[in-house]
């Protein structure tokens, strides 16, 4: 069934229902009235008839004498009376000749037997028992079509005619429901001319109806093959079906080509998130109206404001002339030229190169929008040196293994060669034998320098595991703690209250941090508070180690790491550098930052487990402090 013929339906089975209420309303009113106006007629007639008959015995029984105690003669005078009296008999014909309900008169005695009656039971007989036509006035609508249209029934309109306070004589009026059917057909005939009339009418109108519904449908239809692709290949049985059937169709098709499109759009957002979350630049995309709609991750580096925040805002909002870099922007904005790798010094004495491009449509000789490029000059630096230091320990590594092989076998046969000479000549104290011990002692040093490079150069096989990084800290704080006590140096450390998880291999991890601790301890000679703290930065964690001691300057920073590169006397030169290896090791980096009199901060970065990150929401970072042993 088609949705216009459902419409009409509906209308038609409404206009239906409406029309039939009010009609049943309405007839049922009408009956009630007309059962009301026959009793109320019905009245006056059996008022006229007591009134004619209190007239017929007076001038009957005027001039007779009556026994009181004898009842019988009374009865018979009063029959003589009633029947004999023309103008009671007139009365009572003409009632019963042409009232249209009346279905007859009768006159009763005390006893209710028939003085005088135009029914079937006949005169001196006892008188039918029937309802009060009061209560078939009384009765409600349902009621009152059941008995009118039902079985025929005989009630009775009783005027009672009393002497000397005795009932004498009565005056029942007899209303048949059949009679009262007849004025009811006559009035019901317009109320059902009328109810037919409703409905054919609710027919035209709900088709007139339907076909004005339906019409926005038909071309809202067509708008949608507008939408649809040519090459789609459309079911054959829209073509059977109604208008409404047909929109739904398209609307499903076109809803599932967007839940498509919706997907293929996640999946490259999200790949462009990712990329832009791994470039060091700065990228900012604005519409033609200077809105910004795409903002990379490293734009919190030179803007520090979160990439969702700068979303949505106009490049005015974003950038004010209160700084370097919000003002060359601006100007170059505002003035619509371009920017081309523009170095600018900002507050903090960071070099940054600014570019600035307008996108316009030639065809359309129109601007799209515009893209902005932020680039860290000194992170290119960095990263520059961080290579450089890696090259030169690879190389250092590479020279390092042919230099100990070639070394080792030499000094080994120098150490047989010893022995045997230290045989030969005795142990007579001579002074020859103090140079064969001294040859002897520097022999073995330089084998253990040797074999240290050895070490250094050897791969290292790394056991990568899932581990909480908090326990790391709190291992080496615990291991490091005792020698830290005998330095007068107050140790402290300070962890999230989530775990921070990453790949590593927790021994040589703990040895990294264990050597950064160490060497933090042996800047403060005279003691001091060493501080450690765990931290969260993106998706890297960071654990930092903060010392009080004379700091390093900006010319020795850059060789700190390399092997064999000390300041302190006694020292080995490899702890940093090992530190430094054992970081690349982890993808992550080491990172220094050194003020001299106030002390150094070492920064290792390790990258965070990327199922870590997926499962556990941003938290603020409650610390938890825990000391270690004061001297």
């Amino acid at each position: 069934m088609s949705l216009k013929t459902k419409l009409v339906l509906a209308i038609t089975s409404l206009v239906f229902l409406v029309t039939v209420v009010l009609s049943l309303v309405y007839v049922s009113q009408l009956l009630q009235s007309i059962v009301t106006q026959s009793y109320d007629t019905n009245v006056l007639v059996a008022r006229q008839i007591r009134y004619a008959l209190q007239l017929a015995l007076e001038n009957g029984l005027k001039d007779q004498k009556v026994d009181p105690n004898n009842q019988e003669q009374l009865r018979q005078l009063t029959v003589a009376a009633v029947r004999d009296n023309a103008a009671l008999t007139a009365v009572v014909s003409s009632v019963n000749r042409y009232s249209p309900t009346v279905y007859d008169i009768s006159i009763g005695d005390n006893r209710n037997r028939a003085l005088l009656t135009t029914g079937p039971s006949g005169d001196d007989q006892p008188l039918p028992v029937r309802p009060n036509y009061q209560r078939l006035r009384d009765s409600n609508a349902l009621e009152l079509v059941e008995t009118v249209f039902g079985e025929a029934k005989v009630y009775d309109v009783t005027l009672p005619l009393e002497r000397n306070g005795d009932l004498f004589a009565t005056v029942h009026v007899g209303v048949r429901t059949t009679l009262l059917r007849e004025p009811y057909k006559a009035q019901l005939t317009p109320a059902l001319t009328l109810m037919g009339l409703a409905l054919s009418t609710s027919l035209v109108v709900a088709f007139l109806l339907g076909n004005l519904a339906l019409r926005p449908m038909e071309e809202l239809s067509m708008q949608l093959d507008y939408w649809t692709p040519v090459a789609e290949d459309v079911p054959a049985e829209d073509g059977e079906r109604d208008t409404v059937v047909r929109v739904s169709n398209k609307i499903e098709r076109i809803g599932q080509r967007m839940r498509n499109v919706e997907e293929v759009f996640s999946a490259l957002k999200e790949n462009l998130d990712q990329v832009l979350g791994n470039l060091q630049d700065g990228i900012m995309l604005f519409t033609d109206d200077g809105r910004a709609v795409l903002v990379s991750n490293a734009v919190n580096r030179f803007l520090h404001v979160d990439r969702n925040v700068l979303l949505g805002q106009h490049a005015r909002e974003i950038f004010d002339r209160s700084t370097e870099l919000g003002r060359t922007v601006r100007d170059a904005w505002d003035a619509g030229v371009t920017l081309v790798q523009e170095e600018i010094v900002t507050e903090s004495g960071n070099r940054i190169e600014v570019s600035l491009d307008f996108i316009h449509d030639d065809r359309l000789r129109e601007g799209l929008g515009a893209l902005l490029t932020l680039h860290d000059q000194e992170s290119v630096e960095v990263i520059e040196n961080e290579l450089e230091l890696s090259r030169r320990m690879a190389a250092i590594g590479r020279l390092t293994s042919g230099v100990g092989h070639e070394v080792k076998n030499p000094i080994n046969a120098i150490v047989v060669h010893l022995e045997l000479l230290k045989t030969k000549l005795g142990t007579n104290g001579s002074p020859s034998n103090r140079h064969l011990e001294v040859i002897d002692s520097e022999i073995h040093r330089l084998d253990r320098v040797v074999q240290t490079l050895v070490d250094f150069s050897r791969p290292v096989e790394v056991k990568l595991v899932e581990y909480d990084l908090r326990h790391v800290v709190a291992d080496v704080v615990t291991l490091a703690a005792a020698e830290m006590s005998t330095r007068q140096v107050d140790l402290t450390s300070q962890l999230p209250d989530y775990p921070l998880t990453a790949k590593v291999d927790v021994d040589l991890l703990k040895q990294a941090l264990l050597n950064v601790v160490q060497n933090g301890a042996q800047a403060m000679p005279d003691g001091g508070k060493l501080e450690v703290m765990l931290l969260e930065e993106g998706k890297f964690a960071v654990i930092q180690v903060q010392d009080q001691g004379a700091g390093i300057s900006e010319e020795l920073r850059e060789k700190i790491f390399d092997l064999y590169f000390t300041t302190k006397k006694g020292g080995s030169g490899i702890g940093l550098a090992m530190t430094y290896r054992i970081l690349q090791l982890h993808h992550g980096s080491i990172d220094v930052q050194s003020e001299l009199g106030r002390g150094s901060v070492f920064q290792l970065r390790i990258p965070l487990s990327s199922t870590d990150r997926g499962r556990r929401h941003p938290q603020p970072a409650v610390m938890d402090s825990t000391k270690g042993f004061e001297g």
